[in-house]
């Protein structure tokens, strides 16, 4: 009996590191407190975004208009786009669609105020789960992310979820479709302001639609995104590129346009 016991025991033990293992990422509590003092930054307590289902057919693309400069459209053209270390582009691109490859990819020209246009899909074929499950995300000036994920019955942290401001602020409702649907952001995003000291004068701001649908309304970045914190603002960040993230996962994209926005203040 003592023997069935103690094999019981070990057992116990190895099941749970298993589960342990494969439970999926729900978040971090030994990372810092977000500027407002209410959250870590990916924290597991934060609630998850309430479930919308979208309007709209997802196979329809939106023409850009008249103004905007198309940066990814039909055919095979990326010439508007470079790897991040100023390489061409090798990401691969066929009738239009680009699939996510090693490295990242940013336009080459350089942007302030813009709205902007992209659409994506994850995976058809669901593998991982939490963050390692149609991970991908669109930076604006290369600093500031809004997270490309599949997060249609996928929990993750909350600040974490498709069309979240990475880090900092979760979507205002998941809209996510089913993986391997079309999906499109919206973006309006107003680049940070300094004052001629370097201080900065305005933080950057985004409002964001996710399949038609608000998520962010004018909100402002505590800072540049990053991975388990939050970075201070640089006087330097006057201009950036838009950059699509490599995070190893196979996401597809494709009508990508923008449009820049001019400061009448």
């Amino acid at each position: 009996m003592k023997l069935t016991a103690a094999l019981g025991a070990c057992l116990l033990i190895v099941c749970t590191a298993l589960i342990a293992q494969q439970a999926p990422n729900l978040g971090y509590t030994d990372t810092p407190m977000q500027p407002n003092g209410k959250w870590h930054v990916h924290d597991p307590a934060r609630p998850q975004p309430t479930v919308v289902t979208p309007g709209g057919v997802e196979s329809l693309m939106t023409p850009a208009p008249a103004d905007a400069t198309v940066l990814l459209a039909g055919g095979s053209d990326t010439s508007a786009w470079s790897m991040t270390d100023g390489k061409p582009a090798t990401w691969q691109m066929t009738a239009g669609v680009i699939s996510s490859g090693k490295g990242m990819l940013r336009t080459k020209a350089e942007f302030t105020d813009v709205q902007l246009h992209v659409e994506f899909a994850t995976p058809t074929m669901v593998k991982g789960d939490s963050q390692d499950r149609g991970n991908s995300g669109v930076y604006l000036m290369g600093a500031f992310e809004i997270q490309v994920l599949d997060s249609f019955q996928n929990p993750t942290y909350a600040d974490g979820s498709a069309s979240a401001m990475y880090g900092q602020y979760p979507p205002l409702v998941n809209v996510s479709r089913k993986p391997g649907l079309w999906q499109s952001y919206d973006i309006i995003f107003t680049a940070p302001r300094f004052k001629p000291t370097g201080e900065l004068d305005k933080p950057a701001v985004v409002t964001v639609l996710h399949n038609g649908v608000v998520v962010h309304n004018a909100t402002a970045f505590y800072g540049p995104t990053q991975h388990r914190r939050i970075d201070p603002y640089s006087a330097k960040l006057t201009r950036g590129p838009i950059v699509l993230q490599d995070h190893g996962n196979p996401v597809r994209f494709r009508n990508i346009w923008v449009r820049e926005l001019k400061d009448d203040n």
